[in-house]
């Protein structure tokens, strides 16, 4: 007999995942749409967020290591802190405003689902190895950012809307300050499964 449990939950990661493929395209087709002009700063999918839904969507889909580490620490530790206090000038029900949320909130719900619905949990040192990316995509931002004089990652200077960016000091003492708290999230993060991880070496 079929285990239709089986499919069913892989019907729901197959669409979870198109969710996070498509969040990035809607949300640039919903400015289109409303007659807004794309500049380069905004084109290219080069925010950490942007990357985090594609991480997301490869994690569901191959379950590989690093790609599930990046999508449960990026998304709760930076693309939680984007829906807290988003860099929008936009209100419910604007549609950017929905696209943000939808864009942003899909991947917090990935960085849920990964452990809590499928079983997945972090490797040993895996805080340490995703603030490594973390600071490899910092690096990447700035390169990026300094050749097409854009703001990607806001490691040039902070977003115009409320941030916590804000209570961090001028640049570029907020960069630092942020990668130290950042570091600090990543390791709350892989306490809850220290024990896990032991028990599987013991």
């Amino acid at each position: 007999a079929p285990d239709y449990q089986s499919e069913r939950s892989k019907r729901i990661v197959q669409t979870l995942a198109f969710l996070c493929f498509s969040a990035y395209p809607i949300n640039q087709l919903i400015v289109v749409a409303l007659g807004g002009h794309l500049t380069i700063g905004h084109i290219l999918p080069f925010h950490l967020c942007d990357l985090a839904a594609f991480i997301c969507g490869f994690a569901l889909l191959t379950r590989k290591p690093i790609l599930c580490e990046l999508s449960y620490f990026w998304g709760l530790a930076g693309t939680m802190q984007a829906l807290l206090t988003p860099d929008l000038n936009r209100t419910f029900p604007d549609p950017i405003y929905l696209s943000f949320f939808f864009h942003h909130g899909i991947i917090v719900i990935t960085a849920i689902v990964l452990p809590l619905g499928l079983g997945w949990h972090p490797r040993k040192h895996s805080a340490l190895r995703v603030f490594g990316w973390t600071l490899m995509y910092a690096v990447a931002a700035f390169c990026i950012n300094a050749a097409l004089h854009t703001n990607y990652g806001f490691v040039m200077e902070k977003p115009e809307g409320a941030s916590l960016l804000n209570a961090l000091g001028p640049w570029p003492w907020y960069i630092l300050w942020s990668l130290a708290i950042a570091s600090v999230i990543f390791l709350l993060l892989e306490l809850p499964f220290r024990k896990r991880n032991q028990s599987e070496r013991n």
